[in-house]
This record gives C-alpha cells, sequence and structure tokens, in this order.
C-alpha cells in the first residue's frame, strides 16, 4: 500500500469489465493516491483487452494484470480495495465475498436488489473491517459544500419543495438488449439506474432526513423477450418529509437527457441544470434566486435577481473533477485505516426509500409510510 515516494497509495482490483469502469480507471490515475493493479472477468482474455483498451490512453506506470475469475482476484495479496460495476443481481454475492477477503469496496449503484439485501452486504463489511461506499459521483463536487453553504444561511429561507429529474432516451436498441433492461440483472429498470440518484439528491437537501411517506408511480414499463418481468422505463415519485417538505422526481428512459434540481424555500431558491454529470468545461455552476413581484402604478414587474455561483471544477477528466475526489477521497479513508460508516448509512437510506417507490408503484401507488 506504499508508493515509491513514500505516500500511501491504493491498489484497485476491478471486479468486472463494464465500460463505465474506462472513466473510473482514468479517475484513479489521477487521484494520485491511487492505481489499478488487476482487472478480472470471467474470461481472462476479455480482461487483457480491456486492459490494453485502458492503458492505451491512460497507461500506469506498471501496467494491471488479467485475471480470469473475480474469485481469484480477490484472492490477490496486494489488492486493497475493489470496484464492483457488476449488474445488480449480482452484486450482493461479490460485495460479500469481497468484505470476506478483505478488501474495501466501492460499489456501483443501486447497490442491491433491496435494502435488507443492501444490509447484509453492509454487515458484511463493518464485520471484515472494510469501508463500504457507492459509486455516487456528484457528492464529490465541489458544488456540493457550496450549495450546503447557501442552504445553512437563510438566504432562500426555509426549504418547502425539492423537485429533480434525471433521464435519458435509450432508443429501440437499448430496450431490447441493455441489461439495465433485464429484470433478472436490473429489476428496477430506470428507478434503479437513475432514481437513485435523484433520491439522493433530495436526502442530501434535507440533510438525510428521511421521508414519513412515499408515492410511487410507474409511467411506462417495457418487457422485452428475454426478460422474466417487465422493469421501469419511466417513474414519477413523491416523497413527504415530517416537516411539510415535499420532493418529487421524474426519471426515465424514455426522454432526452436531462439532469436539473431545484429547491424551492420561503425567500427564494437554488437550482442547477446538471447535478449528476457536469456539463463539460472548467467551471461547475448553480444559480441562487430571490426574485420580487414589483407593481407600481400601472407597470407589474417581476424581478429575477439569479446570482450564478460559479465553482473551479472540471466538468470531466480531471485532477479536480468529481470522479476523481470520488475515488481519492475512497483511498484517503483505506489508506487512513479510519473507517467511515456515513458513506454506507446514506447507501441504505438511499435504497429504502428506492424499495418504498417500488412498493407503491406496484400496488397501485397507494402510499407506503416509513
Amino acid at each position: 500500500m506504499s508508493s515509491s515516494d513514500g505516500n500511501k497509495t491504493c491498489n484497485w482490483g476491478f471486479l468486472s469489465t463494464a465500460s463505465i469502469g474506462h472513466k473510473n480507471w482514468q479517475a484513479i490515475k489521477l487521484s494520485g493516491n491511487g492505481q489499478v493493479v488487476a482487472v478480472a472477468s470471467r474470461d481472462a482474455s476479455k480482461a487483457q483487452t480491456y486492459i490494453d483498451q485502458c492503458s492505451s490512453t491512460v497507461p500506469f506506470d506498471t501496467t494491471p494484470r488479467a485475471i480470469g475469475s473475480y474469485e481469484e482476484l480477490l484472492q490477490q495479496d496486494d489488492i486493497d480495495a475493489v470496484y464492483i460495476p457488476l449488474p445488480t443481481g449480482l452484486r450482493k454475492e461479490w460485495v460479500i465475498r469481497a468484505a470476506e477477503h478483505g478488501k474495501h469496496v466501492m460499489c456501483e449503484k443501486p447497490c442491491g436488489c433491496s435494502a435488507v439485501e443492501l444490509q447484509e452486504m453492509i454487515s458484511a463489511c463493518d464485520n471484515n473491517n472494510v469501508q463500504f461506499m457507492d459509486g455516487v459521483m456528484f457528492m464529490h463536487s465541489q458544488r456540493m459544500p457550496a450549495m450546503r453553504k447557501v442552504l445553512e444561511s437563510g438566504t432562500i429561507g426555509d426549504i418547502r419543495r425539492i423537485a429533480c429529474q434525471f433521464s435519458f432516451n435509450g432508443g429501440d436498441e437499448f430496450e431490447e438488449g441493455n441489461i439495465r433492461t433485464n429484470s433478472d440483472l436490473e429489476p428496477h429498470g430506470c428507478l434503479g439506474d437513475l432514481g437513485w440518484y435523484t433520491i439522493r439528491f433530495a436526502l442530501w437537501a434535507m440533510n438525510y432526513q428521511m421521508p414519513i411517506s412515499v408515492v410511487g408511480r410507474i409511467c411506462r414499463g417495457h418487457q422485452r423477450r428475454d426478460s422474466p418481468n417487465a422493469v421501469p422505463m419511466e417513474v414519477a415519485s413523491e416523497l413527504q418529509f415530517a416537516d411539510g417538505v415535499s420532493a418529487s422526481m421524474y426519471n426515465s428512459f424514455v426522454t432526452d437527457h436531462q439532469q436539473w434540481a431545484h429547491i424551492s424555500g420561503t425567500k427564494g431558491n437554488l437550482s442547477l441544470r446538471d447535478f449528476v454529470l457536469p456539463y463539460a468545461g472548467t467551471q461547475s455552476q448553480f444559480s441562487v434566486a430571490n426574485s420580487a413581484f414589483e407593481v407600481n402604478g400601472c407597470d407589474f414587474e417581476m424581478i429575477e435577481n439569479r446570482d450564478d455561483r460559479f465553482i473551479e471544477e472540471a466538468g470531466n477528466s480531471a485532477a479536480n473533477s468529481q470522479e476523481t475526489n470520488l475515488f481519492r477521497k475512497f483511498a484517503d479513508i483505506v489508506n487512513s485505516g479510519q473507517l467511515d460508516p456515513h458513506w454506507s448509512d446514506i447507501a441504505l437510506k438511499t435504497q429504502t426509500v428506492l424499495d418504498a417507490v417500488m412498493k407503491s408503484a406496484g400496488n397501485e401507488s397507494k402510499t407506503v409510510f416509513l
């Protein structure tokens, strides 16, 4: 776990050759405190092809080795942490096995098929003294503390409403061939893949206070020929919190790219257009508005009073971008030996709300009380 310059380095193993890993391979290289040492697939040649592809543009000083089984990778003594982007239906087994081998776990989302399942995974990590964290990159953006400061300053008053949307249009090929439309592999469909983010944003805005009730509605589902059940393709959900705050979320695989979030308060509002994946550039942005309605005789004016805030933070592929911060933060935890339960706690809360949305949606949108 130590590098040549005396600073600790977290040695990573990739459990799968999922395409999202290309981005994270680069993030680990840019983090300055991590390196990929091995990639596992059920076919070693596939793992080698993956390594060759990534190394051609983002090489490590020592080329990672290809391993022909997930179990064999977990047995490697020089691996500190594993990144697990396996399909949700397969994650529980391999998260638990990784923990039992003493490997820290970075888990893609949705983390599990249910909160009960995720609790088993987290308990395995706790029992084996390893860190668990989900791969929600926006949580590690520098916008988050800047927005928190605004919310706590009273600038927009008391929060009354949260609304957000994360969607993309997958198209026909996606519907019939992507793992996210197979109920065995990804039973939550768009709610798992995209709703994890909108739920997390709402919980973050509320300082992780849990809602008291949840309503979910599947606006559109799809069952392809090889899928045992239909999966949600378009979902609308509503959360109600104890202090009267409400939150609405929309997720879909059938509407074009949108990833906006809006927090309404008694004195103003905070909004951002790209809360999941920041738009390309060297700055991230959010807006604060304290609009005013003014009447002067026959003149009726709505004054926007918008303040655009900019953060020096690259949208992607940089040492200060959110995906790099994610892997740097995780490696800091691993290298320090001081585990942080916050990350597993908020993952479990997110999964619990997601389960409630699915339960409501599957029961004629009846309210689920938490």
